[in-house]
């Protein structure tokens, strides 16, 4: 894919390095016979014939009230990307000066400005970049001839002068007449590409209007068309030739009809013809945007640097000026912590003071003191967030919500519950019904209550869910593990042991089949399941009229403990219901964390 040039003055020679797929090995340089034969590769390599995809970056404005920094961006990440050929559509300085030197110092500056790029660049003259004869001798000076052609291997780039002729009807006749022998010269060409920087095409073809350039364009094959000046992306399709607009890769310019601002745009030629992708400004990152030092302090940050003490609420939901302490640490190895702690308080609660300031050595950690309250509901709860540096210039919005705790009770019974699914017997006491929907809001499942027993030997539960339209029951499952939760059904989280003890995920559905699992905790975290671990349950499901129910006796040898007055376990519940296509939690969040669960108490 080396480039030949035609059209301007005489033909300079390649200023384009090997790249791509068929890349000039390391050892050219080492053995003549190497480069000879990389050299061949690169003559041969041929995009149209799907050898290897060609990569161009097309580069859009920059004058026109250029924004300092963002050519620059675009440069890096058109850097970063290492096409294989880089064009711009014009107005690369400012221009329109008298004075030869400020202009002579715009091209420098241009210059500079793009010598990270390390593939050749390819510019086409803009209004900015040439106004007149004197700029015209400076355009050839410091860029290129106003109009010319090239070749990398089977395709043909030609660049157009427009930029001092408003519309096409002022467009040159001897210029127009050099296209068409170039176009001529070169219609076997795999792939024809166009660069000129006034798109008179959208007040021709866009206008149902004719258009001298595309007749042409058409009659030889041209593929694409690349144009700037409007500072704003938009592209279109005319009798097979695709037309892009490229907007502003550093001048002014407000965000297009979908909200793209600076951007470059990317093309590439191979088997699968021509493709064309607008890049917005921040897109292209480093490769170590994230290196894997970030990735896992950034994990540790979030698991570890903040804990919050839990509210107790109780059963009533509402609680007074309850003590909260904050606990941040510093993760970092080689810098101090300097943030404010805030709290986000939604409507009904109250917290006090409502945000501190934190300076925090590195590897250590500072206690701040808090009261809560609420009297209107415990969801959704107050949130603290804290802007959390972890690297140069990198910081990660580190957010908590408040942990409320809730406690549900099971009733001791010297006479068990006949399992028949009818939740009718007296040991049903107490049944738990506020539930909210997964994210705190009041909940849009139809309602349901949920109940708690326990003997020396079992564990017993039980629930009763609204269903108006009985009909729509979703309870299709048989085997044991099938995926009920995907049904109507209800679902449990037993933490019976310590802290670091495993949870239970128990899910009944509404015709009784079971699925369970074992979530593994470390460090108080949940963190492997194992979908092996089975338990054995007694469980019966009644349907009436606008409900249905369930009961289930859970042997406690199986979750390694014995019912005994006082305990507590860590416990979650909730029930789903499928024709809404939602769930009503009792704590929230619900997952595997056991942390975010509440109390059941054993009477």
């Amino acid at each position: 894919m080396a480039i030949a040039r035609s059209g301007a003055p005489a033909p300079r020679a390649s200023r384009r390095a090997a790249k791509g797929c068929l890349r000039a090995p390391a050892m050219l340089a080492f053995r003549a016979v190497l480069a000879v034969w990389a050299a061949l590769l690169i003559l041969t390599a041929d995009p149209a014939a799907g050898e290897c995809p060609l990569r161009i970056a097309v580069i859009g404005d920059r004058a026109g009230g250029h924004e300092p920094g963002k050519y620059e961006a675009i440069v890096a990440e058109v850097a970063r990307l290492q096409p294989d050929v880089i064009m711009t559509v014009g107005d690369m300085i400012e221009g329109y000066q008298a004075d030869t030197a400020a202009v002579k110092a715009e091209w420098k500056e241009y210059k500079e400005i793009i010598k990270p790029l390390t593939a050749p660049i390819h510019f086409t003259p803009g209004n900015h970049d040439i106004w007149d004869a004197r700029s015209r001798a400076l355009y050839q000076r410091y860029a290129d001839e106003p109009h010319y052609s090239f070749d990398v291997g089977s395709a043909h780039f030609i660049v157009l002068d427009n930029g001092r002729y408003p519309t096409i009807d002022a467009f040159p006749a001897d210029q127009l007449a050099w296209l068409r022998d170039d176009l001529r010269a070169h219609r076997d060409a795999g792939f024809t590409l166009v660069f000129f920087h006034i798109p008179y095409w959208t007040a021709t073809l866009a206008e149902g209007k004719q258009d001298a350039l595309h007749n042409l364009f058409v009659e030889y094959g041209v593929d694409g068309v690349f144009t700037g000046h409007d500072h704003v992306y938009f592209s279109g399709r005319y009798n097979g030739v695709l037309y892009t607009g490229v907007g502003s890769s550093g001048a002014y310019c407000a965000p297009g009809l979908t909200g793209l601002a600076h951007h470059f745009v990317w093309v590439t030629l191979g088997t699968g013809g021509l493709a064309v992708s607008p890049v917005k400004i921040g897109s292209v990152l480093p490769s170590d945007e994230v290196t894997a030092k970030d990735y896992k302090l950034a994990g540790r940050i979030q698991e570890s640097a903040l804990e919050i003490s839990k509210v107790e609420v109780g059963t009533a939901l509402a609680v007074s000026e309850a003590p909260v302490k904050v606990t941040l640490r510093n993760l970092n190895d080689d810098r101090p912590l300097q943030v404010a702690l805030k709290w986000e308080v939604p409507p009904g609660w109250v917290i006090s003071p409502s945000e501190a300031a934190a300076e925090i050595a590195p590897q250590g950690s500072s206690s701040f003191d808090f009261t809560a309250g609420t009297d209107l509901s415990i969801y959704p709860a107050p949130t603290i967030s804290i802007p959390y540096p972890y690297g140069e210039g990198r910081t990660i919005d580190l957010e908590k919500a408040l942990p409320v705790e809730r406690t549900a009770y099971a009733h001791k019974v010297t006479r068990p519950p006949d399992i028949d699914g009818k939740v009718t017997e007296k040991a049903w006491r107490e049944p738990v019904t506020a539930l909210f929907a997964p994210d705190g809001t009041p909940m849009t499942a139809e309602p349901a209550s949920f109940y708690f027993a326990y003997d020396l030997d079992n564990l017993y539960v039980a629930a009763r869910c609204s269903e108006t339209q009985m009909g729509s029951l979703a309870a299709a499952f048989k085997a044991h593990d099938d995926p009920v939760y995907a049904e109507d059904c209800i679902g449990f989280f037993f933490q019976s042991k310590t802290a670091d003890g495993p949870v239970y995920q128990i899910y009944f559905s509404a015709r009784g089949t079971v699925f369970d699992q074992l979530i593994k905790v470390s460090g108080g975290v949940g963190a492997d399941t194992d979908p092996a671990w089975d338990g054995k349950y007694k469980v019966r499901t009644h349907r009436g009229k606008d409900y249905w129910s369930v009961e289930a006796k859970i042997p406690l040898e199986q979750l390694g403990v014995r019912g005994k007055s006082g305990r507590e376990w860590a416990v979650n519940f909730r029930r789903k219901q499928k024709r809404l296509a939602t769930a009503a939690d009792w704590q929230v969040p619900t997952g595997y964390d056991p942390r975010d669960y509440g109390r059941l108490v054993f009477k």
